[in-house]
């Protein structure tokens, strides 16, 4: 019994050194690569088409990357099917740090709407930073009688077949604002589902449709020409472009947040060292002139976080909006 203990015990101080040499050999490996990287060109998928709002924001870190780390960063765009053919060839690309992501939220939002997904948000991929972060703004036809967001409310609950509201389509993000809106604050309104987001607009400025959540880039033009009326902003504090416009929080939905996210991600598997060494040259890309501009334009603002913040998101994002998609019976399709 004794020699067995003495066996055992001799045996776990032998392989000691042998497992603390071999992380550190990992480890070594790990930094050397790092310190190499990137010894050829990157490729940033975006998954979407050249021009719009994720596209933009993709060159812009494209650019920055081949100023600070002397190797060149191009992007593709891989658009199609709700993003998912982009986001797919990523997730089951070479864990090597050449080839990247940049995707807005619907990274969590596909496999809660769709049934043939060939990724999973959480375990595919290793999160690099978030960007930045866009409200929507609640937006109403003037004949709507409500002046402020509690009038919407008091009018969805005196009768549930008074008020509807469009959206870019089903499980898009003004859509999903809306459905977390109705169930926070207790009312019902009919969801009218258009194919993307110019449809829906031109027929909440015909009154077709009472209100709509939008992003700022397509609802300013309208605001400032009075043609809709803005009650609530999405996130959690006020647009700088619409200093007298609450958000939802102020205007008595307590603890209501809902934004689209913009965000970087590698695939899962990638070297630690090349993470932390992208994510630090993309906190500092974020905070250029440049940059904050461009994002201002398109109603959003600079973040930059740690990995593991942009991993926490993305974790209770999925679990918010497969609850809010279950609550309002939005089946995968």
């Amino acid at each position: 019994m004794h020699m067995a203990k003495f066996t055992q015990y001799g045996m776990r101080q032998m392989l000691m050194p042998l497992v603390v040499s071999s992380g550190l050999l990992l480890s070594t490996a790990g930094e050397s690569f790092a310190q190499t990287y990137p010894a050829k060109p990157v490729k940033i998928v975006v998954p979407s088409a050249p021009g719009g709002g994720t596209d933009i924001i993709g060159r812009l870190l494209a650019k920055a990357f081949t100023s600070a780390l002397g190797q060149n960063f191009y992007v593709e765009n891989k658009p199609g099917a709700g993003n998912l053919i982009g986001i797919e060839a990523v997730a089951h690309a070479p864990a090597d740090g050449y080839t990247l992501l940049f995707v807005p939220s619907p990274l969590v939002l596909n496999p809660i709407l769709y049934k043939k997904v060939n990724y999973d948000p959480i375990k595919d991929f290793a999160p690099i930073s978030l960007a930045a972060t866009a409200p929507n703004i609640f937006v109403i036809h003037p004949s709507v009688k409500a002046n402020n967001l509690r009038e919407w409310i008091a009018l969805g609950k005196k009768d549930a077949s008074a008020l509807n509201y469009a959206s870019a389509g089903v499980g898009t993000s003004p859509h999903m604002s809306m459905e977390l809106f109705n169930y926070m604050a207790g009312i019902q309104t009919l969801h009218v589902p258009y194919k993307g987001t110019s449809p829906a607009v031109t027929d909440l400025l015909g009154g077709q449709v009472n209100g709509m959540f939008s992003n700022a880039l397509t609802v300013m033009p309208h605001i400032q020409s009075g043609k809709v009326r803005p009650l609530a902003v999405s996130g959690s504090k006020r647009l700088d472009i619409l200093p007298d416009v609450p958000t939802v929080m102020e205007a008595g939905v307590p603890n209501y947040v809902s934004l689209q996210w913009y965000g970087l991600v590698a695939p899962a598997g990638t070297p630690t060292a090349i993470i932390q060494a992208l994510n630090a040259e993309m906190i500092k890309a974020l905070q250029s002139k440049e940059m904050k501009e461009k994002l201002a334009s398109e109603g959003a603002e600079p973040v930059g976080s740690s990995p593991l913040e942009f991993a926490n998101l993305i974790k209770s994002d999925y679990q918010k909006w497969a609850g809010v998609a279950k609550r309002a019976g939005i089946e995968p399709q």
